[in-house]
Parts: C-alpha cells; sequence; structure tokens
C-alpha cells in the first residue's frame, strides 16, 4: 500500500496535503522542496485524473512542460555559476603565494605577513600569514614580498 506524503513549501507554511511523492521513506528522510521530480509525478497524476470529457487544455500542459524546462536550466545555470566561483577563489588564493597581504582579526586589529600557504580543504580558501590561518575573503590588502 503506497502513503500520501505531504510535500512541504519552502517557508514555514502548513505542508500541503494529498501530493504523493512515490515514497513510504520516514517523514524526516523526505523531499521538502519541490523539484523536477515531483513536478513530472504531479503532470502525470494530473493527466492520469482528469475528467476524459474535459480534458487538460494543451497551451497549460506545454506552459507547464516549459516551466519544468525552465526550472532545470536555472538550477543548472546556478550549480555552473557557484563551480565557477569556488574556482575563481582558488586561483585568487593560489596567486597570493609569496605575497605580503593584510587581514585584521576578529578583533579588528590589523596584521600583515607573507602568504606561505594556501587550503582548499573548507568551502572558502585559506591562506596562512605568519602563523595564522585565515579565510581568503578576510584578506584586506596587497603587496609584492619584500624579500
Amino acid at each position: 500500500m503506497t502513503t500520501i506524503d505531504p510535500v512541504a513549501a519552502s517557508g514555514t507554511a502548513a505542508p500541503a496535503q494529498g501530493l504523493y511523492t512515490g515514497t513510504t521513506a520516514p517523514a524526516v528522510q523526505r523531499k521538502q522542496t519541490l523539484d523536477s521530480d515531483v513536478f513530472l509525478k504531479l503532470l502525470v497524476t494530473q493527466l492520469a485524473n482528469q475528467d476524459p470529457s474535459s480534458p487538460m487544455n494543451t497551451n497549460e500542459m506545454i506552459a507547464q512542460t516549459t516551466q519544468l524546462a525552465s526550472m532545470e536550466r536555472l538550477t543548472s545555470l546556478a550549480t555552473t555559476t557557484s563551480e565557477s566561483f569556488a574556482l575563481n577563489m582558488r586561483q585568487a588564493a593560489a596567486a597570493l603565494m609569496g605575497q605580503q597581504a593584510q587581514y585584521n582579526d576578529a578583533d579588528g586589529t590589523p596584521h600583515s605577513g607573507t602568504v606561505t600557504a594556501v587550503s582548499f580543504a573548507g568551502p572558502v580558501p585559506t591562506v596562512t600569514i605568519g602563523d595564522a590561518t585565515v579565510p581568503l575573503d578576510t584578506v584586506s590588502g596587497l603587496s609584492t614580498s619584500t624579500s
């Protein structure tokens, strides 16, 4: 026997009732956003349960399919943009090697030193300036090394 899953909207409103997402997974593991899979299931369910004497308007179906394609393209574009930004941050961090860099610590005290290492372990690259490891986005200035 299948169950009916509530699919929550992305806000804080109460979950919608009666949307079948094709899963009997516990509530914690269920999807909490509408994606292309849920959209297609809703469209197929709508087509399967339509009134034969009053079928869905072809223009509506084309509009919904176009919306799905647009959503998928926007999702793909967002992913590509995010990956491009991450790559740009890595390139910027690597270019700092050997440079004199300035940054402010958590108290606002300015520090400076030579960038001796770069790490890409976290979501934001970190650079080692002197004895401190600081996120790339806290570097406030650069100058050529005075070695």
